[in-house]
């Protein structure tokens, strides 16, 4: 296996191309990939700057496909996706926007089957118990603590 070791700035910034085009990245991936390449500080900006001028790289584009997905796919609650989306330092800003993107009749919707799949699951019969597990799992979901109450209060009584 003959792989190439040493690349020149323009196949650097057609491979980040790429993989920016191939799905959505962040900032944080982005620069992450390019220190893999070790260049210098100034080529790495110059790619950088290359990638944002032509809109293979959106920080605004990138929260609210990620929120889109985690939501739709995993059904994460509105607090693990602000978790997730601060960890790849998106913006306030951004972070607010990508929120908008889930719709509350959904979100709600999201949460009470999970809860009502989760609570068909638990075994323990004690009460308190099923409670603890289901709020837990509901927290860690991301799911606000006043609306995991709620639906709580709904299944088990």
């Amino acid at each position: 296996m003959n792989k190439k070791l040493v690349y020149t700035v323009e196949e650097i910034k057609r491979k980040l191309e790429r993989y920016c085009v191939y799905q959505d990245r962040c900032h944080k991936e982005v620069e992450d990939k390019l220190r893999e390449y070790k260049l210098i500080p100034e080529a790495r900006e110059a790619i950088l700057l290359h990638l944002l001028e032509h809109d293979f790289l959106n920080e605004e584009r990138y929260a609210k496909s990620f929120a889109r997905g985690k939501f739709r796919i995993k059904k994460w609650g509105r607090l693990r996706i602000v978790r997730e989306l601060k960890f790849r330092h998106i913006s306030e800003y951004n972070i607010k926007t990508a929120l908008k993107e889930i719709d509350e009749e959904t979100y709600i919707d999201n949460l009470y089957s999970l809860a009502e799949k989760k609570n068909n699951l638990i075994k323990d019969s004690n009460s308190y118990d099923r409670k603890r597990k289901l709020y837990a799992y509901l927290i860690y979901r991301g799911y606000e603590t006043n609306l995991v109450q709620e639906a709580i209060n709904t299944f088990l009584k």
